[in-house]
């Protein structure tokens, strides 16, 4: 059997880190490309990538690509690929998806041509003119890029930083995905403490006793493809059952503090959820003061930015403050931080050792890393 095609989305500045992670997961060919990763592997690799990825967005399968000039042929190549090997007779097959320096700019005619393709190519083979769709979802993707079209099948249902564990944030809330990157970027194996002195609903401290644990952040959530029909169940309890066994049990030391009590109250019971409850500490703590016993460790955080006027002023404030507090600390200690504030440096009071382009979404951050 052919294999599979895989390609991961993930946040711009992370398709390294996640490279990495799928390399360790065994799978060939994995190539990275400006915010996503390429692979591919067999029918087990799908449940395995949607369980243990951390800074991969989604998983999606690709069906294929082709040259799409005009709307005639975007027709014609997606009723030329196997949808049959996928999606059932009563599969529902939503189509989304979006165009980029393309002459096919509209949007909802792509969608619209798509989804006729494909209902022609599955009342064909099931010997329907009209498809039920009453069955599990098939979520298709399509991506125009210049005159080339992708077809892809959306693996994971909600994206993959949705991990269970947050069923609300605070104000301006960062990414699972991205948080996990950070911790991964900073090189913490647990072996020293970590602490985020501005935690807000936990996630940077939680995504650090993930990755201290060596537990799939996956293992607390439902997938998409865990109800289709051609993908044998035995697949999905093998990659839980594989991630399981190789989590680790330790002691280890990491901190999160914030100044508002609520969000400390929130972090908590974010730790519970994720299960992590029992190797992370969340303090009311004001990061201006902040200090840390021991002669190394690591601070990751990300404060709040202030994008707005007046928020900016108190950004700074608190930059000046924090890099007070920071020169305190013994050598052995690194900082990496995470800002879109364009004047950082400047006034926390120390150029960074090294920086490192990432987004927080749309908003293009630095991270400033000071070894």
């Amino acid at each position: 059997m052919e294999p599979l095609q895989f390609a991961i989305p993930t946040l711009f500045g992370l398709e390294g880190i996640c490279a990495d992670e799928i390399r360790r997961l065994g799978l060939p060919k994995v190539t990275a490309e400006n915010g996503r990763v390429l692979c591919t592997g067999g029918d087990k690799d799908l449940p395995r990538l949607n369980l243990n990825l951390r800074t991969g967005e989604r998983v999606l399968l690709v069906l294929g690509s082709f040259p799409a000039r005009d709307f005639d042929a975007l027709f014609e190549g997606v009723r030329a690929l196997p949808w049959e090997r996928f999606i059932p007779r009563d599969g529902q097959f939503p189509v989304k998806g979006h165009s980029l320096n393309s002459v096919l700019r509209s949007v909802p005619a792509c969608q619209s041509i798509v989804k006729k393709a494909i209902a022609a190519r599955l009342g064909g083979n099931y010997g329907l003119t009209t498809l039920p769709e009453t069955g599990a979802l098939y979520q298709v993707q399509f991506s125009i890029m210049g005159d080339t079209a992708s077809l892809m099948l959306d693996t994971s249902g909600p994206g993959l930083h949705k991990r269970g564990y947050r069923a609300q944030g605070v104000a301006a809330p960062l990414r699972e995905t991205l948080a996990a990157g950070l911790v991964l970027l900073s090189r913490y194996k647990g072996r020293d403490p970590l602490c985020d002195p501005f935690c807000g609903s936990g996630t940077i401290p939680i995504e650090a006793a993930l990755v201290a644990r060596n537990r799939a952040p996956g293992l607390n959530r439902t997938f998409s493809a865990q109800k289709w029909s051609w993908l044998d169940k035995k697949h999905w309890l093998n990659g839980a059952s594989e991630a399981m066994d190789q989590e680790f049990d330790g002691q280890y030391e990491i901190w999160g503090g914030d100044i508002d009590p609520d969000a400390v109250a929130l972090a908590r019971h974010n730790a519970q959820l994720a299960e992590v409850d029992d190797i992370v500490r969340f303090e009311v703590d004001d990061a201006t003061r902040f200090h840390w016993g021991g002669l190394y460790g690591r601070v990751v955080t990300n404060p709040p930015y202030g994008e707005r006027v007046l928020e900016r002023r108190e950004a700074e404030e608190l930059y000046r403050a924090f890099g007070q507090a920071w020169n305190k600390f013994p050598e052995g200690w690194k900082l990496y931080l995470l800002s879109s504030h364009t004047e950082f440096e400047r006034t926390f009071g120390k150029k960074a050792d090294k920086k490192r382009k990432l987004y927080n979404g749309m908003l293009k951050c630095d991270l400033f890393m000071y070894l």
